[in-house]
């Protein structure tokens, strides 16, 4: 009896342990449980996949995302040479309006593509949108940025800021301590006169990067970043921010990321220091990258491409005009350039290839800052919000 006894006890007493190490494992993960079911349930603009992905970055587990994602893009980045393309994108819609129109000053730098075969339309600025006193305010087109990778293409934007204005807006969720969330998408009494989108920066989780709009501080602004620049007189510029943590009642916004990656025409000398120019993917891995720069006449332009190191972004930039240059966000999920015809409404135009968001982001709320282009009105430019 003594024996059938001990046998009876040895399967509880298993059963116990078992038991016991469930409700350990229950307890340990039930927080993270609650903070994703939780998270997933509050509003966003984003699939459940990448806010997954987001919510994981945000709750240490950026180390496996970012192991997952090195070796993901490692293994998807294109092999140098290949088949040459025999077309490009078609973007904007009349290539011969800048130089009927344009004084010199205000005409879009000239791009000379890496390859000397030049396609139909490479590199060569079409308008998009309404025309604005004569011309078009913002101008596109698309070339070949790297001859060891034929099949990679930049798009790229320039707008007049004699006819544009550019303005700053908070997404849902970024910057995240913004004292003021605005519409979070495009105001509806300012539709009108809207030009163009495209994506701001990094994270302030991912990048530090500070920001500011109408002298509130939204995240503390941090000397030797590059900052895009909005003036109250309606200039635009890219600079390595030395100024306090605010920016000061001349400067309508400043929107940081990342050091410059283009100083005074050229490369900065760090692009080679992985630790400074992408938290997730640093500097070499090729992925979706964009960036924004400016020319020598004080007009803005965007870049994005597939496939893009740090250096090969900065290169695009400044093949493009940029006398300084900044990267803004990267990942397949992010990189966006929507341009406005204004067609019988307001009718959004996708530049920027990216099927992960649709031609009406910004015009409903987004969970990150975004940048929008307007036609430039006369006086000074104001907070679009409050």
């Amino acid at each position: 009896m003594a024996a059938t006894g001990r046998r009876d006890a040895a399967p509880r007493r298993r059963r116990r342990r078992i038991l016991v190490v469930a409700l350990a494992l229950l307890l340990l993960i039930a927080p993270a449980a609650y903070s994703y079911t939780t998270t997933m349930m509050q509003p966003s603009s984003l699939p459940l996949w990448p806010r997954s992905v987001e919510w994981m970055r945000a709750h240490h587990g950026n180390w496996l995302v970012d192991e997952v994602e090195h070796y993901y893009y490692s293994w998807k980045a294109p092999d140098p040479g290949g088949p040459q393309l025999t077309s490009l994108p078609t973007v904007g819609t009349d290539p011969a309006a800048p130089t009927r129109r344009r004084s010199h000053d205000q005409r879009p730098p000239k791009i000379t593509p890496a390859f000397s075969n030049r396609l139909p339309g490479e590199a060569v600025w079409r308008g998009t949108g309404p025309v604005v006193r004569g011309a078009p305010p913002v101008m596109v087109t698309t070339f070949r940025s790297e001859t060891a990778y034929p099949r990679i293409v930049a798009y790229v934007a320039w707008f007049d800021h004699t006819r544009s204005s550019l303005a700053w807006y908070p997404g849902r969720y970024e910057p995240p301590r913004a004292p003021v969330r605005g519409p979070m998408s495009i105001p509806f009494d300012q539709r009108w006169r809207l030009l163009a989108t495209f994506n701001g920066g990094f994270i302030y989780n991912d990048g530090n990067n500070g920001s500011s709009i109408g002298g509130r501080e939204y995240e503390p602004l941090k000397r030797g970043l590059a900052t895009l620049i909005g003036y109250s007189d309606g200039r635009v510029d890219v600079r390595s921010w030395q100024g306090g943590a605010v920016a000061g009642p001349d400067i309508a916004f400043a929107r940081q990321s990342l050091p410059l990656i283009v100083d005074n025409r050229r490369l900065n000398p760090a692009l080679n220091d992985s630790s400074q120019w992408g938290f997730t993917l640093g500097n070499a891995v090729r992925v979706w990258r964009t960036g924004a720069g400016i020319d020598r006449h004080g007009n803005l332009i965007y870049a994005a491409a597939d496939y893009q190191t740090v250096t090969s972004l900065a290169r695009i930039l400044q093949r493009a005009g940029a006398v300084r240059a900044m990267q803004l966000d990267i990942n397949p999920e992010w990189p966006t350039l929507i341009t406005y015809a204004h067609r019988g409404g307001l009718d959004p135009v996708r530049v920027v290839p990216n099927y992960q968001q649709p031609p009406t982001r910004y015009l409903v709320p987004d969970d990150r800052d975004f940048f929008a282009v307007y036609r430039r009105l006369p006086g000074p430019v104001t907070v679009p919000f409050r």
